[in-house]
């Protein structure tokens, strides 16, 4: 008998992973971030890994880096720059950095490097395959006032090129007998031009696209004449595969910042919605979904929330057919059933990453503000298990890539989270804001607040390619020390000295 139940279980779970890897099109990941002039950044730099968690005091620039995040991802999907600056927090000129009472950058630099899967499906279904899945993206904003005496935004660059193999340091987090699966080898017809570049033709900034894997193909020109969005989102067929796949990259990146109102909800049926938003709506669709299409992740989802919440066993959806909706229920230990209207907000936030854990539609990177909100320090455990469960680990090739990237200020949180600090898969940066001297034009000087975040390590243990000083190394390790002795727990006192 105990023979017969292995034989099933591992069915089960090959059937769990058969279906996620065969269902998932976007597989995708954010390796490196450059910014400059966007709030409270001045020359920027971060790197990230599959599971990226940054620690730091409200006001110390953490959110600003998901807003910046966000931007680039509307950018790639609007069809007007406005409509993209629109939907941040704060005006559109608020967005560049304040200098002084007076002065406001005008530029804002955005660069990112993407690790990508190597098919690419456009929206008419046809499908191609990379030659190249590390990528290099930038984009330059300015700010100006038309003719009319309206603010107003243009694109004055932007490109697009693939990142050459023997200048690819990130890289090496992945094992080496495993990195020819996410960055495949190219032995002929090497790529040496860029698949979009900005150039001056005839005195006018102009983004150029030469055809994408043909030599000597015609090419396209979009001249910068007060360029209204991004040339990048213009881009919708497979025709340029690599330009489709960075796009659909930025725009597959997903921000959580969960209400428990929403997460309590039912999900209409006349909303049609089954993917989980922002803030938690459409939970119960999502879950009736798996429900119907494979019964088996469901069951995977029950087990994992009853790990964390043993007085739980069971999770499933009622058709509620006489109010037209979708209502989650929890059954307990004790046999009694509970509606998602009357569960506690941290129950609700497990269970939504339970859900996101073995939802197909959920691929790429996912951004999650404070997960700690909501949730009783007991638990937070558990909320650091779910995080790292839902970020890829590069040793298992079958896998999609998943990336989690969280902002905390929950000492709790980060004394959960240091103990993966020896994981290459993981990375753990303390944020906050610093004293520099900047120049604004060619005879003024300032001192400005930027955003500083640093990796937290050991002396001498960095393993990234990105440059910080023995004093920034020290001060992360000090400071973080002073964060976790805050927390009220002994577990944290046990790490500390363990640093």
């Amino acid at each position: 008998m105990n023979k017969f139940c292995s034989i099933i279980n591992c069915l089960l779970n090959f059937k769990i992973i058969s279906t996620l890897d065969n269902s998932f099109k976007a597989k995708n990941m954010i390796t490196y971030i450059k910014i400059n002039g966007f709030k409270s950044f001045q020359n920027f730099e971060m790197e990230f890994t599959p599971l990226t968690v940054i620690a730091g005091t409200n006001a110390s620039g953490k959110s600003n880096l998901f807003d910046a995040l966000k931007l680039l991802s509307k950018l790639a999907e609007s069809d007007k720059l406005q409509n993209a600056f629109k939907q941040q927090r704060g005006e559109m000129g608020e967005l560049f950095t304040l200098f002084d009472g007076e002065n406001r950058a005008d530029l804002i630099e955005l660069s990112v490097e993407m690790l990508l899967n190597k098919k690419i499906v456009d929206a008419w279904g046809a499908s191609a395959e990379l030659r190249y899945t590390r990528l290099r993206y930038e984009l330059n904003i300015r700010r100006f006032v038309n003719e009319f005496g309206i603010d107003d935004l243009e694109v004055v660059h932007e490109s697009l090129e693939n990142l050459k193999h023997q200048e690819d340091k990130w890289i090496k987090i992945v094992p080496k007998n495993k990195i020819e699966i996410w960055r495949p080898k190219v032995v002929t017809g090497k790529r040496g031009r860029p698949y979009m570049f900005t150039e001056k033709i005839n005195g006018i900034q102009t983004v150029v696209v030469p055809q994408d894997g043909v030599k000597g193909g015609n090419k396209r020109s979009f001249p910068l004449i007060k360029a209204s969005r991004t040339v990048l989102s213009s881009f919708d067929s497979i025709d340029f595969k690599h330009i489709l796949a960075a796009k659909e990259e930025m725009k597959s990146w997903k921000f959580l910042q969960l209400n428990p109102d929403d997460l309590r909800q039912p999900t209409s049926k006349k909303t049609g919605e089954d993917v989980i938003s922002t803030s938690g709506q459409n939970l119960a669709g999502v879950l009736f979904r798996i429900q119907q299409s494979d019964n088996y992740s469901l069951i995977e989802i029950s087990r994992k929330l009853n790990s964390f919440l043993p007085e739980f066993t069971d999770v499933y959806v009622v058709d509620d057919k006489e109010n037209k909706q979708y209502v989650i229920n929890l059954k307990s230990s004790e046999g009694k059933y509970y509606t998602s209207r009357v569960l506690s907000e941290g129950t609700l936030r497990l269970l939504a990453l339970c859900i996101l854990e073995y939802d197909e539609k959920h691929t790429g990177l996912l951004c999650f503000e404070e997960p700690e909100n909501g949730i009783h320090p007991f638990r937070i455990s558990s909320m650091v298990k779910l995080a790292k469960d839902l970020s890829t680990e590069f040793k298992f090739d079958t896998l999609p890539l998943r990336q989690v990237i969280v902002n905390t200020h929950s000492p709790v949180f980060i004394s959960e989270i240091i103990k993966f600090k020896n994981d290459s898969n993981v990375s753990i940066h303390f944020s906050e804001i610093r004293k520099r001297l900047v120049q604004i034009n060619s005879t003024k000087k300032i001192e400005l607040n930027v955003t500083r975040i640093t990796p937290v390590i050991k002396e001498f243990e960095y393993h990234g390619t990105l440059e910080f000083s023995i004093q920034d190394k020290k001060l992360t390790i000090s400071r973080v020390k002073e964060y976790l002795q805050s927390a009220d727990f002994e577990e944290s006192k046990k790490i500390i000295e363990t640093l």
